[in-house]
């Protein structure tokens, strides 16, 4: 099955992941509308579509208004007559530990990868709904929505959000045959490269090299164009019956990620008193509290990074 006649936005699609996932929906015959705020890049990215005989046109506006989410599905219709698939790509980052953490800080990392997600789909669901023709909304996640990681209070927050706010979806949505889910890459990016554990990984593919079986086997770590095949089998009618699914998708690796569960569950007459839990947290509930944080193998020696 191809993506022919379908009608694609990709947000934050000027580079990297999201440049990507552009390339892949219209090879695969979608037409495309790549959105970014750099607009040299949005530029260069249309071109490089339309050079290779896609279909594509910019919009060039921040994620998170809703006049940015209107601008986006009107050019859409306007210039491909139809809106099929909407994958929620745009993000930035604000690293750093709670404590220093500012307002502006989380603001705006919230601001772009929650609420611009919410608009945008909100806006894309509004006229899915009204055509009749169902959809595919693909949001994308990480990592650290799903496990944490140090220094990342507002970006764990928002990609959570976004896994949340999908299920949701997929709920809401099943009875216009649209369907919603998530994408967890591992990916080579900009904000990888500047991982020591990620190193010789990134150095490879910068080299033009295949990148070591370590990273793409074990890790499941590998290229951006490694996770764009599953944003376009979910843009796809075949497709048609995957919703609420939080997909994780790096390298040779693909994984569905389990929706929260109770690890063990207890009961004792009269409740769980302060004295009850002191007695019986140690033999009846501490081997099932849940680890935190990615954890990663040790790195085999040919791959550890240089140290001064």
């Amino acid at each position: 099955m191809s993506l022919d006649g379908k009608v694609a936005i990709v947000t934050g699609a000027a580079r990297g992941l999201g440049l990507a996932y552009a390339r892949e929906l219209a090879r695969r015959g979608a037409a495309v509308v790549v959105n970014d705020v750099d607009a040299e890049a949005t530029a260069d990215a249309v071109t490089g579509i339309q050079a290779s005989g896609g279909r594509a046109v910019a919009v060039v506006a921040p994620v998170g208004p809703t006049e940015t989410a209107k601008k986006l599905v009107s050019t859409a219709v306007e210039h491909f007559g139809r809106l099929d698939i909407l994958v929620t790509n745009a993000g930035v980052l604000r690293d750093t530990v709670l404590w220093k953490m500012s307002d502006d800080d989380f603001d705006t990392v919230v601001n772009v990868h929650l609420r611009g997600t919410f608009t945008t789909v909100r806006e894309a669901v509004q006229h899915m709904r009204q055509a009749g023709e169902g959809g595919r909304i693909i949001c994308v996640g990480s990592p650290t929505g799903q496990r944490g990681t140090f220094g990342q209070t507002n970006y764990a927050a928002a990609k959570a959000g976004i896994v949340g706010m999908v299920r949701t979806w997929a709920l809401e949505l099943k009875r216009a045959g649209i369907t919603a889910n998530t994408v967890v890459p591992v990916a080579a990016t900009a904000m990888t490269a500047t991982v020591p554990y990620f190193a010789a990984a990134v150095r490879a593919e910068a080299n033009g090299e295949p990148m070591p079986a370590f990273f793409r086997h074990d890790l499941g770590f590998g290229t951006a164009d490694d996770v764009a095949g599953l944003v376009a089998f979910l843009g796809s009618d075949a497709a048609a019956s995957v919703t609420g699914q939080v997909i994780g998708v790096g390298g040779d690796r693909l994984q569905i990620w389990t929706h929260p569960e109770a690890a063990v569950t207890a009961h004792r007459e009269g409740g769980w008193t302060y004295d009850a839990l002191v007695e019986a947290w140690p033999t009846t509930f501490a081997d099932a509290e849940q680890s935190v944080g990615e954890r990663f193998p040790k790195l085999p020696e040919e791959f550890a990074p240089a140290t001064s």
